[in-house]
């Protein structure tokens, strides 16, 4: 038997080539831990829109009068405790087939706000959906709840179907303007007080520019980790500004659907 000096060495190569293994995530090469919660990103249209600089035909906030005029969808994120995140945890290729039967509603209530194709994790650039749902990204990383590209979008548009911020908000008079500011606190009750969870609020200088719903794995609500938020005591809902090919006097460019931004 060797001795435990000579047992030392090899433990301690043991011990480097597993940790050789573990990503930065806490996994092993080839996999990673199931996640712990779920993070709907809800993304207000009349703060992005406000920042556009191009348009082309993928970008929502160029319709003219049809552009969304409520919270639309980011994505459904799988999330960690600790404040992590998998990403791109399959080599899966988004495959636009196999939601064929939802584009009509993915174009309404989970459009693209921006000009220029994702970075994909396998398949370079793509669509904005095959980004978000990481088969790229954020979707195969939702098993064991989520187990297919369909699952991840229908799942995603009923969750935002029930759990409806923009209705709340408005019932509670917090509607989109350009003339006041609401307390952030209002806002956040408001939701609280529907969902029973509070959400994260995300926002770009005064304005809301994202509202995050957190959720158990069985989609119930659960109060989202963020304790920070770039969000001032009094914030903004900007009414959306029309822009686009209807927009004869638009200071907006065109630019092709290819073309980065």
């Amino acid at each position: 038997m060797a001795s435990f000096s000579a047992q030392i060495p090899l433990c301690f190569a043991l011990m480097m080539a597993i940790c050789l293994l573990i990503g930065v995530n806490g996994s092993i090469e080839g996999g990673q831990r199931e996640f712990d919660y779920f993070a709907l990103s809800l993304q207000w249209p009349g703060t992005i829109c406000r920042q556009t600089r191009h348009c082309c035909s993928s970008n929502a906030c160029c319709r003219g009068s049809n552009s969304p005029t409520e919270f639309t969808i980011h994505g459904l994120w799988p999330d960690y405790n600790d404040g992590t995140w998998p990403a791109c945890c399959a080599r899966t290729q988004f495959d636009v087939k196999e939601i064929s039967t939802l584009l009509d509603a993915l174009e309404k209530y989970w459009p693209s706000l921006y000009c220029g194709k994702s970075s994909t994790c396998f398949s370079g650039k793509g669509l904005f959906w095959a980004h978000e749902v990481a088969i790229e990204k954020h979707g195969t990383c939702s098993s064991p709840v989520i187990r297919d590209e369909y699952s991840y979008f229908i799942t995603t548009i009923n969750v935002y179907f029930k759990y409806n911020v923009t209705k709340i908000l408005n019932e509670a008079g917090y509607v989109p303007t350009n003339s006041e500011r609401y307390p952030l606190g209002g806002i956040v009750s408001a939701i609280e007080n529907s969902f029973r969870a509070t959400p994260e609020v995300v926002c770009s200088k005064e304005a809301v520019e994202e509202i995050r719903l957190c959720f158990y794995k069985d989609f119930k609500p659960r109060n989202c980790l963020g304790s920070k938020t770039s969000c001032p005591k009094y914030v903004s809902l900007p009414a959306y500004v029309s822009m686009g090919s209807e927009e004869s006097e638009s200071d907006i460019a065109w630019i092709p659907d290819d073309e980065a931004l």
